[in-house]
């Protein structure tokens, strides 16, 4: 037994020594600084991990604005300097934007590869997305949101609003389930027409359970969603594989076409996946999927990150429900429970610009997403002031959360202020500067360039509607005022708005119209 267990150590130390040896990159002439970490294949993740933030400006003040980790398997070069961010913007021919997306994608939701190049689809899914989220197409999922927010808020919840009483739940559990319940509707239809349905009362019931229990589908698999993104197989989390395939069954094509009132996001993408790709039907449904997890991960924690710094924020409340009730106002829409709900449509929505500073305030905040490209080839990158060699298959990658606490750009970084995004006129502030000079890059949550988030226009229009119409129909405080603000959870970093490390109590009532 000391025999073998001798052999066996002897062996894992003479592994480790050899791949220190022998296995480590040596940096060559121009390259950046590099750092390899002591684990095999895992190099720095661990202490990247535990807090990335720390651990990049730990480099940063080590090696300057630009620098190498070798982080599970991949060599990744950080670039830190604002300045320079659009050098990469500018390195189309040399970077590849949608090879890691794509290959994440597949590995993450289970089904085939989307890039087009590998020949199971033809479909260009960022213009899909584009096209479907964006521009005229956005109007009516902004209206089909606003109806069925209503929905959610006040019908499907309504045996917990009984007349003058208090309901306390956990905010972020609130927040993920009126959030999930009416985005799921709005993009993936009704089991019923609420129009002329003799059952319907006995229908909605049905349905809201079905989707709740794909909610919790959705948490069980979105638990495990950095592992999946980090390589590790799904089938290591069985509870985790079995919710995603739950989901997958849940918009199977033959299920989709049961619902009435699907967006056109989800209606075109069928057709493309019918007629353009290779996929069997469950791999179809695992899109689905995909689009499902795209539009709720991280609207559901700015929802929550939002409303949070709001209760925790007099001043900001009253700023933004005066604003909220002046639009109301001017659009000659009132506050009733009679069954008559509101609505604002995306030009009045657009006329909320304290809404739309305290939103990015949230996600300044929040927000740890990344910003990746991969070489396609050996280049030289050409920043602002030096250049530096690049290896094939490399990742180069922008953290704007660096930028976001940066005290040079956004003063008391760590503080939450409402108007920090206003100017004196009460306006859209867009100047920001770093030692002087104006910055073109000043606030990245959905990323940057190309591959920016296509539906960050609806996120930010369905966080303001969901306030709206909190300001409008509850009265609404923390139970604890004196609350403290939750720790981001890191584990997330890199996927983007990170989620709170423990939910926070909160109670509501209906307001007496």
């Amino acid at each position: 037994m000391f025999l073998a267990s001798w052999v066996w150590g002897t062996a894992v130390i003479l592994c480790c020594v050899s791949w220190f040896l022998l296995g480590r990159r040596r940096r060559r002439q121009g390259e950046p600084p590099l750092e390899n970490g002591f684990l095999p294949y895992l190099g720095c993740a661990l202490k990247f991990g535990a807090n990335p933030l720390e651990f990049l400006k730990e480099k940063q003040k080590k090696h300057g604005h630009i620098f190498t980790c070798h982080v599970a398997g991949k060599y990744i070069h950080f670039l830190t300097d604002p300045f320079s961010y659009h050098a990469l913007m500018r390195q189309g021919k040399h970077l590849d934007w949608k090879k890691f997306h794509f290959a994440t994608s597949a590995k993450a939701f289970g089904h085939g590869s989307i890039d087009p190049a590998e020949g199971n689809t033809t479909e260009n899914f960022h213009q899909t997305f584009i096209r479907t989220l964006q521009g005229n197409a956005l109007d009516a999922l902004i209206e089909a949101m606003m109806e069925n927010l209503q929905y959610v808020m006040l019908q499907s919840r309504a045996p917990k609003l009984q007349s003058n009483t208090w309901v306390t739940e956990g905010l972020y559990t609130f927040c993920c389930q009126v959030m999930f319940e009416s985005g799921f509707l709005t993009l993936f239809g009704k089991e019923f027409n609420s129009n002329n349905d003799k059952n319907l009362s006995s229908k909605q019931e049905t349905e809201r359970a079905h989707i709740l229990n794909a909610l919790e589908n959705f948490k069980e698999f979105d638990k495990i969603f950095p592992a999946l993104v980090a390589g590790l197989p799904i089938h290591l989390f069985k509870s985790a594989h079995s919710a995603r395939e739950k989901l997958g069954e849940a918009l199977l094509h033959k299920n989709l076409l049961k619902r009435d009132n699907l967006s056109e996001l989800v209606t075109l993408r069928m057709f493309l996946n019918d007629t353009l790709s290779t996929f069997d039907d469950m791999e179809k449904a695992k899109t689905h999927v995909a689009v499902l997890w795209a539009s709720q991960a991280n609207t559901i924690p700015a929802t929550f990150w939002t409303l949070f710094y709001l209760l925790k924020n007099p001043e900001a409340m009253r700023a933004a429900t005066k604003e909220v009730q002046s639009v109301l106002e001017s659009a000659e829409e009132s506050i009733s429970l009679d069954g008559k709900h509101i609505s604002l449509n995306r030009k009045q929505l657009d006329n909320m610009p304290i809404l739309d500073s305290i939103i990015k305030e949230a996600m300044r905040l929040s927000s740890a997403s990344m910003t990746f490209r991969v070489a396609k080839e050996d280049f030289t990158l050409h920043l602002e002031n030096d250049f530096y060699n690049i290896r094939k298959d490399d990742i180069v990658a922008l953290y704007p959360q660096l930028l976001h606490f940066d005290p040079e750009i956004y003063a008391d970084p760590l503080t939450f202020k409402y108007d920090r995004f206003l100017n004196e006129k009460g306006e859209e502030k867009t100047d920001f500067y770093r030692h002087g000079r104006r910055l073109k890059h000043y606030y990245m949550p959905f990323g940057t360039g190309i591959a920016k988030c296509p539906g960050r226009l609806f996120a930010v229009h369905e966080i303001k509607q969901f306030l709206a119409l909190m300001f409008s129909y509850f009265e609404i405080e923390l139970v604890d005022s004196n609350v403290k603000c939750p720790s981001l959870d890191q584990s997330r970093a890199g996927l983007g708005i990170l989620q709170p490390s423990n939910d926070v109590d909160f109670r509501y009532r209906l307001k007496c119209l």
